[in-house]
């Protein structure tokens, strides 16, 4: 039986994968047998191992992702213009996120822009990184009431301290003054500095005259534009096809 007291100071370190890693050992007659520093390495190995979930588990939670969107599960079988070459590209070592890059995620309704968005970030997390979602309705309405109570500036430092900011359904509807203002500090603040992830309904092309001010609108373009990889994607609803299932 393990000796309750050492149990006990481990927990009191905080020592939880150790403490799962020695009550697994006790049961487990092959590990009675390892040596003293095999023992000891395995224990070392799992505490790790249980740091990491929980430091991930933590980013996760606070990034607020849209369901449990992974890229391994993402489905190449339907006909909506998802090449899995360069999903794999992107994923890797989340390397877009390194170069303070951007995705566009652009499509029709239902395909499954969200998911894919999710997704990516998902990996981000998990290859190290910060990450926040957000609905851009949610996002505006949020910097709207910093506004109003005198916490703007702190908003934007917050959100400027986020690697990979998702920003879903960009540019569906035309921007207020305020807004548009807003999201040009955003921009500006993350350019060559951070990476963001944007999905829209509409092209790119369109994104000018959503945006309104001329001027306003050529700022945010180019520090997005420029430096921003493009998922194009087609056809008819998921949801339509498959309910609520997994796209």
């Amino acid at each position: 039986m393990l000796q309750q007291p050492m149990m006990e100071k481990l927990q009191a370190l905080k020592l939880q994968g150790m403490i799962e890693g020695l009550e697994q050992q006790e049961q487990d007659t092959a590990a009675r047998e390892l040596s003293f520093l095999d023992r000891l390495a395995l224990l070392v190995d799992q505490q790790w191992t249980w740091r990491q979930n929980q430091v991930l588990a933590r980013r996760l939670k606070t990034s607020r992702l849209k369901g449990p969107a992974c890229v391994e599960n993402i489905d190449y079988r339907a006909e909506r213009g998802l090449n899995r070459s360069v999903i794999r590209a992107l994923a890797q070592d989340s390397a877009w996120v390194k170069n303070h890059e951007h995705i566009f995620v652009l499509g029709p309704t239902g395909v499954g822009k969200s998911y894919v968005a999710s997704a990516l970030a998902q990996k981000a997390c998990r290859d190290g990184y910060a990450v926040y979602y957000t609905r851009t309705a949610a996002l505006f309405r949020d910097l709207n009431l910093a506004r109003a109570d005198g916490s703007l500036r702190q908003l934007l430092r917050r959100l400027n301290r986020i690697d990979v900011l998702v920003v879903d359904d960009w540019a569906m509807a035309p921007m207020a003054e305020s807004e548009r203002r807003d999201f040009w500090e955003i921009a500006e603040d993350r350019y060559q500095t951070r990476s963001m992830i944007l999905t829209s309904q509409l092209p790119v092309s369109r994104w000018h005259e959503q945006i309104g001010d001329p001027t306003l609108a050529d700022a945010i373009l180019d520090r997005l534009v420029h430096n921003a990889h493009r998922i194009e994607m087609r056809g008819e609803s998921m949801r339509k096809q498959r309910g609520d299932q997994k796209v």
